[in-house]
């Protein structure tokens, strides 16, 4: 039932659909007139009005639409014009015993009769006059007093502000008719109570469509009369409720409400639709529901997706989805995981773009670095690492992107496989999005190949945008000042005494060059450096050199891929014990409580170098290494021992080489080290101190302004009230700092308040520290405490504070040994204290060393001999060790 011409009553009816929409055909009720509806003045012609409802012509057409709309009916045709209209009866129902349409009408004082056209021999017409004649007396509908102005609609066909109309209802649903269906996706409503005739458009879907080309002809995509027809049959002149929901650029957006259902779910279910991503985020009854549907009719192929190919429709379910572990997070939207079956591969996280830099291309500057230089890609990469590395994931394929060649303006790529990443039930790019680090791609309608979950991204990305998150925010974006040291000899050279003091320092593994080759960012100093595994020989990965490409050595890529696997982008801590010619650090490096060095050694992909001898971790790598050599084991699979060869060795004698030179001694320390100054260098110690205590009298520090950290070089005051420089060596509270004076070798507990910043002029660029430790050659030091405190008593009153002349006769583990002697008699201090009986001979292996050595007489029963000899049995008791 359409709107009926002016003065005219008319309904369209249509048969059984047969294999697409069936033909309309409209029928004209004989011998009845209806008042006309109101309509719009035509668009474009500025002459004419807006027509406004005849009295109850709107209440004739509800009579008739809540009587026949949807129902099926009978009629007879009486007559057919020249131009085809035609005129009958119409009767509810299958034949003519139903209710005649048009006598109804007239009883109810709806309709009137046309009297100039009637035959005093029709039974029809006749009838209708009596019914007339009655409705008249019982002064029904048209034939009630007043005129019915009462009955005349104020119709308005636009609505002033509509986005504030559609704000204030608050997506309550409202009840409406639909008047009209231009397409599957766009109605014409009349909303109710306040009869606004507008058009409402379906979010989130999108039908065929029937297009008017600029000659004037109309063209039709394929399925649109189908789609048309579905919501025709199913919503036109229903009454029903519409939920409105947005008002982009004037267009109406909505969602309908059937007794029967949802219009948009069924048109996506039936094939008649499609989803489309600018309308679907305004949605209210669930995004999710509409993709279900989109995704039934995908997989069913019906109507528009009949020739439908799946993005992963290649791929078996195995490779669809699957469990990975992430090795490694490449970028904001890659990542590389490990399959179960070792493979490695890399996945792209569906649909999401990246942090980057508009306009210029960046590439062309070679110290660009992308991480570090595009704003939130730090962040964004962090964001990543934390969440997944060496963690597992579910992975599930949502397309794959074909390789690309370069574009004008954009590079090759090659095939990205795009997936949705989960751990824990988290969308890992939706979290990404959320916090605005990583932005959706929009893409064509027609293109399929996206996330599966591109409805929550869009989502994720809205709440960023409206809480100003990453990307969105309008703060400064953040800045990463990193410095790269790696092969920069001089920055390392200055970079390597802070590292060796700081002991252990936090790291992240940026890469992995080879199994013991690897580049840290270390977040506390905020630089990279090149770090090699100390302690150990491991194979030679393949690269080229100046004269070609070295082979890579056997069981390279076996302890590249370990060292990967076990420390590639985690947190570990190293200690730095040294720096190569090349600027690279050598040092231990721990994960988890364990040494990557000693790992490599057990899973026998690297050797122990002869390096490792003088660290605590020897023994632990010996006994590794042995047990893989014996197995067998990879890079000892091939190993044979070589037979012992009993070798003669014939030594050359050396000569004791005595250079004696003048010191100060200012410190004797209770291990029986001291420490003294060079008497050479004694004369810019004193000018040094002399300007500097000079400078700090014109200029004082504030007190307090200091803030001591370990390792620091600064001033502290000594009891006698004087400046010193010293070395921060722990700091207990602000009230307890242990510092070292660096110039004297004596140690103190002071207050943070005597301590002061060091002025660069006086640090140790200028003059080195100038106290120097050293132990004293060929005697042995006592265990016993009491014995050892008689010794340093001994030698405080000889030597502290004395002028001496000193030898250094070999080198120790921590401090050269040497012989000294007094200044004006020129006797062997040592020397005195084994004839006083205070201390023993620590007989060297070195033949030219034994020479020096004299024959230890007992001491005359003097001290530690007073019991006799004991050096058979008991020497441990008396707190010597042989």
């Amino acid at each position: 039932l359409h709107d009926p011409p002016i003065r005219r009553c008319a309904i369209i009816v249509r048969g059984q659909p047969r294999g697409g929409p069936p033909p309309e055909r409209q029928i004209n009720l004989s011998n009845i007139r209806a008042g006309a509806m109101a309509r719009r003045a035509a668009q474009g012609q500025p002459d004419t009005k807006d027509t406004p409802d005849e009295p109850w012509a709107f209440q004739a057409r509800e009579f008739l639409r809540k009587k026949l709309i949807g129902k099926e009916v009978c009629f007879t045709v009486e007559i057919k014009t020249a131009l085809g209209r035609e005129y009958g009866i119409v009767y509810l129902g299958r034949d003519t015993t139903g209710e005649n349409i048009a006598d109804s009408l007239v009883n109810e004082g709806l309709a009137t009769v046309r009297r100039e056209g009637i035959r005093g021999n029709n039974p029809d017409q006749a009838r209708l006059c009596d019914l007339e004649d009655q409705s008249k007396a019982s002064k029904k509908g048209l034939w009630s007093e007043g005129g019915g102005t009462h009955t005349i609609r104020d119709v308005k066909y636009t609505i002033e502000n509509p986005r504030n109309y559609i704000d204030s209802l608050h997506q309550k649903p409202i009840n409406a008719i639909i008047e009209h269906v231009r397409d599957g996706s766009v109605v014409r409503a009349l909303l109710l109570p306040d009869h606004y005739l507008v058009t409402v458009m379906l979010s989130g879907v999108k039908c065929p469509t029937f297009k008017r080309e600029a000659d004037g002809t109309e063209s039709t995509e394929a399925f649109a009369a189908e789609a048309k027809f579905f919501t025709e049959s199913r919503l036109l002149q229903r009454d029903v409720q519409i939920i409105l929901e947005s008002c982009p650029n004037q267009i109406i957006l909505g969602s309908i409400l059937h007794p029967n259902g949802n219009i948009t779910e069924l048109l996506l279910k039936e094939g008649f639709a499609r989803c489309v991503d600018w309308s679907m985020a305004v949605y209210t009854q669930g995004a999710e529901k509409l993709r279900a549907g989109e995704r039934s009719a995908k997989e069913r192929k019906v109507r528009i997706w009949k020739d439908y190919v799946a993005p992963t429709a290649n791929l078996d379910l195995k490779d669809r989805q699957f469990v990975a572990k992430v090795m490694q997070v490449v970028n904001a939207d890659a990542m590389v995981v490990k399959l179960n079956s070792g493979e490695l591969k890399t996945i792209h996280l569906s649909s999401i773009r990246p942090p980057r830099i508009e306009g210029e291309n960046k590439d062309k500057d070679k110290r660009f670095r992308p991480l570090y230089d595009i704003p939130y890609m730090f962040e964004a990469r962090e964001f990543l690492r934390k969440k997944l590395i060496g963690k597992k994931v579910n992975v599930t394929v949502d397309y794959i992107r074909a390789a690309t060649g370069p574009g004008e303006s954009t590079p090759a790529f090659s095939e990205r496989t795009c997936a949705t990443v989960t751990i824990g039930g988290i969308n890992i790019a939706e979290a990404l999005i959320s916090k605005g680090l990583a932005t959706i791609i929009r893409y064509r309608q027609d293109d399929d190949q996206r996330s599966s979950h591109y409805d929550e991204l869009l989502a994720a990305e809205a709440r960023a945008i409206k809480n100003g998150k990453g990307l969105h925010s309008k703060k400064e974006v953040p800045i990463h000042r990193v410095a790269d040291i790696s092969g920069e000899t001089q920055k390392a050279k200055q970079f390597l005494p802070f590292l060796q003091r700081a002991g252990r320092s936090e790291a992240v593994v940026e890469y992995v060059f080879s199994g013991s080759r690897l580049k840290l960012y270390m977040p506390k100093e905020t630089c990279l450096i090149t770090f090699l595994l100390a302690g150990i020989e491991c194979p030679r990965s393949s690269r080229n050199m100046p004269g070609g490409v070295q082979v890579a050595e056997p069981f390279s890529d076996e302890a590249m891929l370990f060292t990967k696997e076990l420390v590639l982008q985690r947190e570990v801590e190293v200690e730095v014990e040294s720096m190569d010619k090349a600027g690279n650090f050598i040092g231990w490096l721990h994960i988890e409580g364990g040494n990557l060095s000693v790992a490599l050694v057990e899973n026998a992909l690297s050797k122990v170098h002869f390096t490792a001898e003088r660290s605590a971790y020897y023994k632990t790598l010996t006994s590794a290494e042995d047990a893989c050599r014996e197995r067998k084991e990879k890079i000892w699979a091939n190993y044979e021992e070589k037979p012992v060869e009993e070798v003669v060795y014939v030594t050359e004698e050396k000569e004791r080489a005595a250079n004696y030179r003048a010191v100060y001694v200012t410190e004797i320390c209770d291990t029986l080290h001291f420490y003294s100054q060079d008497v050479e260098t004694g004369a810019q110690l004193e000018n040094l101190m002399e300007t500097m205590r000079a400078e700090i009298a014109a200029q004082p520090p504030v007190e307090g302004s200091y803030a001591p950290r370990r390792g620091d070089i600064c001033l502290a005051t000594f009891a006698d009230g004087e400046w010193y420089r010293a070395r921060v060596e722990k700091v207990e509270s602000p009230s307890r700092v242990h510092v070292f004076y660096i110039d004297y070798g004596n140690r103190e507990v002071v207050s943070s308040t005597r301590l002061a910043a060091m002025p660069p002029a006086f640090g140790t660029r200028t003059l080195p520290a100038q106290a120097t430790e050293h132990a004293f050659a060929y005697i042995q030091v006592p265990q016993d405490e009491d014995v050892r405190a008689d010794v340093v008593d001994c030698i405080v009153r000889d030597i502290q504070n004395t002028q001496c002349l000193m030898n250094v006769e070999y080198s120790g583990a921590t401090c050269p040994h040497v012989t000294i002697q007094f200044g004006d008699t020129k006797d062997d201090v040592g020397l005195n204290l084994v004839k006083e009986g205070l201390v023993m001979v620590d007989v060297r292996k070195e033949k030219h060393l034994q020479k020096i050595v004299s024959e230890e007489t007992g001491g005359g029963g003097l001290n530690i001999w007073r019991y006799g000899d004991f050096r058979a049995d008991d020497a441990v008791e008396f707190g010597y060790r042989r």
